[in-house]
């Protein structure tokens, strides 16, 4: 029996890690004096501390302890080819090689190139083109409230759009639920001009809207939840969200930076059938470059024009539109398109697999564990998964809510356990699990399934 008090099990996997991975430590030691935290990103922070690469390609990195680590954060969800793949990686040096590609600050015609492939593959009017996640959700909601000239901004509780300002409310779940500002510094405004809904219920979505939708600017979310466990969108939500926003005069706008090419050639708006006014897109479309967009209607973006009344001042930094993400972007986007018969149903195929070898390990050693991730009569079997511990066999989360709720779910093991007890196998993974890429092979699953043996076992003994 497992008696849900971890300490003795985290206590002893930070033990063996630190044994497994001392240069790590060293070099955590000597970072700390000079990046806050030792790292530039919380989310690649963790205890006891986070191992350091020296190569990644394929599936895999290797650390500076000369661990070959099968990975499953693959560049925050970003490498669907894996890391570095031949066909980015030669298109650069190519560009290197004739002395280009280094930042310029002009236009170049490979901007217009890139846009219109964008555009016609998701099926938008326009593309403004920025560098970050964050970014691009920051403009998607400035231009949804210039548009409508409202100020409330409607959200999903869970649902995280980068370190922005107009949208950090309800990120993570407080004692009091997911209805926190998640950051100081902020305006003091914040509080009221976000508004937090519970993801998949309908029957709240239509009460807000019937209460406050003369004032939603925008209702802006992930059709599956990148911080809460890749949960996905009911058609039914997805549906109610299109039409409430219509009705009411708001707009939609869909974060794509994560599902966007993840599932299909395009953003899963069109597996669900469904066109929102806005979307974002990240992570997959710059081929490992920093290159993001929103997109979408050509009334609403043109409020960024230079002639525009109510002019939104969406200027996409230095970088936007760097010679070198255009060039990695453009690639990444039409091998995805040109193969995309093939790709995606290879990935689903090892999603499938490897989350019902996952969960038979869990099941043979006594175990209850799920994988989120499978179709659900919209999206197709995918390649993003996590693994949660339900303390009830019938609990089948479909919210923020329900996967961190410590009376529902174990999240310990989940978020604190799985990472460092994994990496003592030489696998790592982010919520429970992460994104698979075309280069994970059937002997890197076999790897990764005892591995979580091992982690089982573990549990077992001391957990």
């Amino acid at each position: 029996m497992i008696n849900h008090d971890h300490r003795r099990l985290l206590e002893g996997l930070y033990r063996d890690y630190e044994a497994r991975y001392p240069n790590s430590a060293a070099a955590q030691a000597r970072t700390r004096g000079v990046l806050v935290d030792g790292v530039s990103h919380d989310a690649r922070l963790f205890e006891p501390y986070p191992f350091r690469i020296v190569a990644a390609n394929g599936a895999r990195v290797t650390d500076i302890d000369s661990h070959e680590i099968i990975d499953f954060w693959q560049g925050h969800y970003a490498n669907i080819l894996g890391h570095n793949p031949a066909v980015i990686r030669e298109a650069l040096v190519s560009e290197l090689e004739r002395g280009w590609g280094l930042q310029t600050g002009l236009p170049e015609e490979r901007e217009a190139e890139f846009a219109l492939i964008l555009a016609e593959a998701v099926g938008a009017e326009r593309v403004r083109l920025t560098t970050a996640g964050t970014l691009a959700t920051m403009y998607a909601i400035m231009l949804a409230r210039a548009f409508t000239e409202r100020n409330l901004v409607l959200k999903v509780a869970g649902g995280w759009h980068g370190a922005n300002p107009l949208a950090l409310k309800g990120v993570g779940r407080t004692e009091t639920g997911f209805n926190a500002v998640d950051s100081k510094g902020v305006p003091l405004s914040t509080q009221e001009e976000i508004i937090v809904t519970r993801f998949n219920d309908v029957d709240n979505l239509r009460k807000l809207f019937r209460s406050l939708g003369d004032r939603i600017a925008c209702f802006i979310f992930e059709p599956c939840l990148g911080g809460a466990g890749f949960i996905s969108a009911t058609a039914e939500f997805m549906n109610e969200a299109r039409e409430l926003t219509q009705k009411y005069g708001a707009l939609l706008i869909l974060d794509e930076i994560i599902t966007g090419f993840r599932y299909c050639a395009s953003g899963v708006q069109r597996l669900y059938n469904v066109k929102p006014d806005l979307s974002t897109f990240g992570k997959i479309i710059g081929g490992g470059m920093p290159l993001v967009a929103v997109a979408g209607r050509a009334d609403v973006l043109d409020l960024a024009s230079r002639g525009a009344k109510r002019r939104v001042l969406f200027n996409g930094g230095t970088f936007s539109a760097h010679p070198l993400s255009l060039v990695a972007g453009k690639v990444m986007v039409e091998h995805l398109c040109a193969h995309e018969k093939a790709l995606y149903p290879l990935l689903a195929a090892k999603g499938a697999r490897l989350r019902a070898g996952i969960e038979q390990v869990f099941a043979d050693r006594g175990i209850c564990a799920r994988c989120t991730g499978q179709a659900n009569g919209v999206l197709p079997e995918g390649s993003l998964a996590s693994i949660y511990f339900p303390l009830r066999e019938d609990h089948y989360p479909s919210s923020a809510e329900d996967l961190t709720d410590p009376h529902l779910c174990d999240v310990t093991l989940q978020e604190d356990a799985l990472k460092p007890g994994l990496l003592l196998r030489d696998v790592n993974v982010m919520h429970g699990l992460g994104a698979l890429s075309t280069e994970h092979t059937d002997e890197d699953l076999q790897r990764v399934f005892e591995a979580f043996d091992a982690f089982a076992r573990r549990l077992l003994a001391e957990g």
